[in-house]
């Protein structure tokens, strides 16, 4: 092995580490394992899983999973990290589109950029991502995970209120702080409801419901003592 980099053809067509080739089936690799950590997780929870059956069902192998993630556990928090990216992506494209398009409209007497007409059409993208990906959803809210799971998971929550509480343009009060927390674990919960909905009908129904509940929390602000 030597330290010369790549260059030209050699470096596209994968002759040489580093090369686009290379990092192409690199992504492939890892984007396998966790599909099929998917699949062995859902149907058999964490604590039953092996190792043994996702790397099967993968088409990979043992020393690879150990390559890309380092174990079971590693992989079991890839695969969250990867359902909160595919949560986030959603809710932020949605907030986006409606602040290009005005969204006046979405909620009643609001007008163009309103934050809550912008909290509700990101929390509506993110509940859709909850019922398409219900089975990530119910997994990860069945406490079986590896250890430090629900400190990771508690860490994710306080960046999504705060996160919440920028969009919503609160301020820095103990109020205002609890107004967003609430609506946060309003959306939280929500997601459990939607991913635990037998239909999709129903699973529509619910989270219609959580929005209406949203709006009228968001109606009168946080309260002012």
């Amino acid at each position: 092995m030597t330290d010369e980099v790549p260059s030209g053809d050699d470096a596209l067509s994968g002759k040489q580490p580093g090369g686009t080739w290379q990092w192409g089936r690199t992504k492939q690799t890892q984007r396998a394992l966790l599909d099929a950590a998917r699949d062995v997780f859902t149907a058999q929870g964490f604590s039953h899983a092996s190792i043994a059956d996702v790397v099967e069902r993968a088409g990979s192998s043992v020393g690879s999973l150990y390559h890309h993630f380092g174990g079971k556990s590693e992989l079991f928090l890839a695969l969250w990290q990867d359902h909160q990216i595919a949560h986030e992506k959603a809710a932020s494209q949605a907030v986006a589109r409606a602040r290009a398009a005005g969204a006046a409209g979405t909620v009643p007497d609001s007008g163009p950029g309103d934050p809550t007409t912008l909290f509700c059409v990101g929390a509506r993208a993110f509940l859709e991502g909850s019922w398409t990906r219900r089975d990530l959803e119910l997994l990860f809210a069945s406490g079986d995970g590896p250890p430090g799971f629900e400190l990771s998971r508690r860490r994710r929550l306080h960046e999504w209120i705060s996160q919440n509480d920028a969009l919503l343009r609160l301020s820095d009060t103990s109020a205002d702080r609890l107004y967003a927390a609430i609506l946060t674990s309003l959306i939280g919960v929500g997601a459990r409801e939607v991913a635990a909905a037998r239909t999709r009908r129903q699973a529509t129904e619910i989270i219609n419901s959580v929005i209406e509940y949203a709006m009228r929390l968001m109606a009168d602000g946080p309260a002012r003592p």
